[in-house]
């Protein structure tokens, strides 16, 4: 199972700026490669989700109904251009709401594994890419491989004092991509030196087998 999860301010589209929202389809701007990106991961077979805090919706700043007008169109050009995001989910709550869909919560990793009738325990196996302290926890708390990209409102200087650290940094999306593509390289290397591992066994033990039947 390949899966991607992405924050979506600052990783997916530019950053808004420090307490502040994107409101309107006009202020949702691309961050540079990354629907390059988005194109590379669903080539490659990812399931990308999106899992975004948006309490912009609980503080009366916009309304849902911009919100899912701004996703429609992100979806759209994303799959204009090769990318296919399978299902965004927001956390449209204030941040003292105590739910568990904010993150660092992971109430919408469990959604998002259940809508493909995995467990969270699916997760361990999945990235998560986000350029915040809660999305690196969200992600860690879930058992994920993180990924902090730079291309967002905080950087290396942030995460200093963080308590949890990511397990790699990427200057943006389009490099991300670069390492996850790289660690499921990796990762099915090991698997095929385990298949052969257990062939070689097989074939030693059937050896023995032979040579005293002689």
């Amino acid at each position: 199972m390949k899966v991607v999860f992405l924050d979506r301010d600052g990783v997916i589209n530019e950053f808004p700026g420090d307490g502040r929202y994107v409101t309107k389809l006009k202020e949702f701007r691309f961050v540079a490669g990354a629907l390059d990106a988005l194109r590379i991961l669903t080539r490659e077979g990812y399931s990308i989700f999106v899992i975004s805090n948006q309490a912009g919706v609980a503080k009366g700043i916009y309304t849902r109904q911009k919100l899912e007008h701004i996703t429609r169109n992100m979806v759209r050009d994303a799959l204009s251009m090769g990318g296919r995001i399978k299902k965004v989910f927001y956390c449209t709550h204030f941040s003292h709401a105590g739910c568990d869909c904010r993150k660092p919560e992971i109430g919408s990793i469990r959604k998002a594994l259940g809508s493909m009738n995995k467990t969270i325990r699916a997760a361990q196996k999945a990235f998560f890419v986000g350029d915040t302290e809660s999305d690196i926890l969200a992600g860690h708390n879930a058992g994920c491989t993180t990924i902090f990209v730079l291309s967002g409102g905080q950087d290396r200087r942030h995460m200093r004092g963080w308590e949890v650290k990511p397990d790699f940094i990427a200057r943006d999306l389009l490099e991300a991509t670069d390492i996850i593509n790289e660690r499921n390289i990796s990762r099915s290397r090991q698997r095929k030196r385990r298949v052969l591992t257990i062939d070689q066994a097989r074939k030693l033990t059937n050896g023995k087998r032979t040579a005293k039947r002689r």
